[in-house]
C-alpha cells in the first residue's frame, strides 16, 4: 500500500515515520454513593495525543532532523495531515533525538496534541452581578430566565461554554446545585 507522506504546517516528511500511535482520552469522575456504591460521570472527551517514531537515513539525515526541529520551534497550532489518521489542528509538543545523531542516521520520536477550539470561544460576560450573583444585562435589567434540561454527558463546564458564560457565572445562577461536579439527567439548569 502506497501512503501519502505525513505533513505538518509547511514540513513534509521525506518518508513516513515507522511507528505511530494515537491516544483517545475521555475524562471521567467517580462519585461515591451510600453502601459502598459509586456513580460515574462522563466529563467529555479530552485531547487526542498522536505520537510516533522514525528515522532519517542517508546523506543529510541530521540536516533533515534540523529542518523538522525548526518546525517544532514555530509557535501555535498547525494542520497535521497523516496518511491514516483524520487531519487535525495540533500543537507539536515534543521532538526527541533518540540517540547521538550521525550525519547519515538520526532516530527520533515526536508527539502532537490535538487543539480543541471549543475552549477558545468561551465568552466572558460584560454585565455586572448583583448581590445574589445573578448575571445582569449591560443596561442593568435582568433578562428573562433561560433553562437547560441536563442530558447524559452534560457538565457545567460544557454548558457554560455552550451558553457563553463563565463557570463561576453558571454556578452563581444555580444556587440549588450543591456540588458543581455532579449534575443529574433531567435536572433543570438556569443558563441565562
Amino acid at each position: 500500500m502506497d501512503l501519502s507522506p505525513m505533513r505538518y504546517k509547511d514540513y513534509t516528511w521525506p518518508h513516513n515515520p515507522r511507528a505511530y500511535s494515537i491516544d483517545y482520552r475521555r475524562a471521567m469522575a467517580v462519585h461515591k454513593t451510600p453502601f459502598g456504591r459509586y456513580q460515574l460521570q462522563d466529563l467529555g472527551e479530552e485531547h487526542r495525543v498522536m505520537e510516533g517514531e522514525g528515522e532519517f537515513v542517508g546523506a543529510g539525515a541530521y540536516q533533515e532532523f534540523q529542518r523538522l526541529a525548526s518546525v517544532f520551534y514555530e509557535r501555535g497550532p498547525g494542520l497535521l495531515v497523516h496518511p491514516l489518521w483524520q487531519a487535525a489542528n495540533t500543537y507539536f509538543v515534543s521532538l526527541r533525538a533518540e540517540q547521538a545523531p550521525r550525519p547519515d542516521y538520526v532516530r527520533y520520536s515526536f508527539a502532537f496534541w490535538e487543539e480543541n477550539s471549543f475552549y477558545s470561544g468561551l465568552a466572558v460576560s460584560a454585565g455586572g452581578e448583583d448581590r445574589r450573583g445573578t448575571a445582569q444585562l449591560q443596561s442593568g435589567t435582568e433578562a428573562q430566565p433561560r433553562w437547560h434540561t441536563v442530558v447524559r454527558g452534560d457538565t457545567l463546564w460544557a454548558l457554560a461554554g455552550r451558553y457563553g458564560l463563565s463557570l463561576a457565572e453558571l454556578v452563581a445562577l444555580n444556587p440549588q446545585i450543591k456540588n458543581p461536579n455532579l449534575i443529574r439527567v433531567g435536572e433543570e439548569v438556569r443558563v441565562g
